[in-house]
């Protein structure tokens, strides 16, 4: 196991967050509180997943630049998982109870959520899933702990169809075209499986499944299929070096990229920088955010963390999709704290159960997020008891062979067919699992 402590004091400034030219009364008591920071430095995914980890610390240390929250220092600890879920339940158990308790995790890992889902309410400790993890999480009457601010794979399935189905000119259009799910063989890539094949039912596409198998470098079958049955479109479930294989596939077999579109977790600079001109033409889904070098918050990471020495990584990689995604995470989890400082004491070290509340109750609207930095980068996040996503807006971008490049408006997934999905689905958990519906009453703790 591979721990890397990033910062747990004002020694190892170098290395973490410590004051970042903050005035010292700002932190006189040492109030901390404890983000743990799930990542993978190493291993197959490393390449998409360090430029995620720089930017969650990089956001963490701007935090401690600005003031803290309210006052309170922001201290963390990584510890790399290598994307494998024993290993993404052995940090949680060996980081949560650190440095007075954790605040929040982000499993980085649909497989990980899975496996921590049932621990989370016991420890009494919030898992933020922004854009990944159980898709019926998303109903808070059920999953008290677990936040899937922003979206969830079915929002990501939806707008995908809702931008093939515009592009080929109505829903009716897509009776009789083939779409092939090229997915990563993982909790990761099958869940979506669910609200595509409902679409499929309603509108009449004809859907195949092609699973490929971690961690993705042999897609020769699978694209010898899509040769065979020639769809009319992929979309591709993928993250890491099974994003680019595929690219590389698609050149080699002959398929168009145009009629390639990715996940959010595939569609990044690391998908397609090896692949150059070969993947132009390529679109994926943007997590609201893209390619964002220009905004305000990138700005202020580079002015208040890098040019003082303390960037994670190379500043060239602030602003990049991955990098971004990173900022938003931590912005998520330190304003889910600022939040609950609201209801239990501005300037107070949150407790996780407290830091729950906080998420629960997010009112970021879009005054609050640019104050923050992410003017034009993001929409307004709410959440409640009964919905723990907050958001379920999505744009797609393309690969112009240098760059990313925002090539629709807004889309918003289809309440009127996933709600029902969400609900069916949480019931059937709180059955399997004996949960009972949150009251009313608890709904206020």
């Amino acid at each position: 196991m591979k721990f890397k402590s990033l910062v747990m004091s004002a020694a190892t400034a170098a290395l973490g967050v410590a004051t970042l030219a903050t005035p010292p009364a700002a932190f006189a008591q040492a109030k901390e509180q404890f983000f743990p920071s799930l990542v993978y430095r190493s291993g197959a995914y490393a390449p998409n997943g360090v430029p995620f980890a720089n930017g969650y610390a990089d956001y963490l240390k701007l935090t401690n630049a600005r003031g803290g929250i309210n006052g309170v220092k922001v201290i963390f600890e990584e510890c790399d998982t290598g994307y494998a879920t024993d290993r993404g339940v052995e940090c949680y158990e060996r980081l949560k109870g650190k440095n007075g308790g954790a605040t929040v995790f982000h499993t980085l890992s649909t497989g990980i959520t899975f496996a921590l889902t049932e621990k989370a309410p016991a420890d009494k400790i919030p898992l933020i899933t922004a854009g990944y993890g159980r898709s019926e999480s998303a109903d808070g009457m059920v999953f008290k702990w677990n936040f899937p601010l922003t979206g969830t794979y079915w929002d990501a399935a939806d707008v995908l169809l809702q931008h093939i189905a515009k592009k080929e000119g109505g829903w009716d259009k897509l009776r009789g075209k083939k779409i092939a799910h090229v997915y990563h063989d993982s909790p990761f890539g099958k869940e979506p499986i669910a609200l595509l094949q409902e679409r499929a039912k309603m509108h009449g596409y004809d859907l195949s499944l092609l699973p490929v198998a971690h961690p993705g470098v042999e897609q020769k079958a699978t694209w010898l299929q899509i040769r065979q049955n020639r769809p009319d479109y992929v979309l591709l479930w993928g993250w890491g070096v099974m994003n680019s294989t595929a690219l590389k596939e698609a050149v080699a077999t002959g398929f168009p990229r145009e009629k390639m579109y990715g996940v959010w977790w595939a569609a990044a600079e690391p998908d397609v920088k090896d692949v150059g001109d070969g993947a132009k033409g390529y679109s994926g889904l943007a997590l609201q955010h893209g390619a964002d070098p220009g905004s305000k918050v990138a700005q202020e990471v580079l002015k208040m963390v890098h040019e003082k020495g303390q960037g994670t990584g190379p500043k060239e990689e602030v602003g990049t999709v991955l990098y971004m995604r990173g900022l938003k995470a931590a912005m998520l989890s330190v304003e889910g704290v600022r939040r609950a400082q609201e209801r239990f004491g501005k300037g107070k070290v949150m407790t996780g159960e407290q830091a729950r509340w906080g998420y629960e109750n997010l009112a970021l609207d879009q005054k609050k997020l640019d104050a923050l930095g992410f003017a034009g980068v993001l929409r307004p996040i709410s959440t409640s008891c009964v919905d723990h996503r907050g958001a379920n807006w999505a744009r797609v971008h393309t690969w112009d062979g240098a760059k990313w490049n925002f090539t629709s408006d807004w889309y918003q997934s289809d309440d009127a067919i996933i709600k029902p999905m969400i609900r069916a689905a949480a019931d059937k958990y709180a059955a399997e699992k004996k949960i009972t519906r949150r009251t009313p009453e608890d709904c206020q703790s």
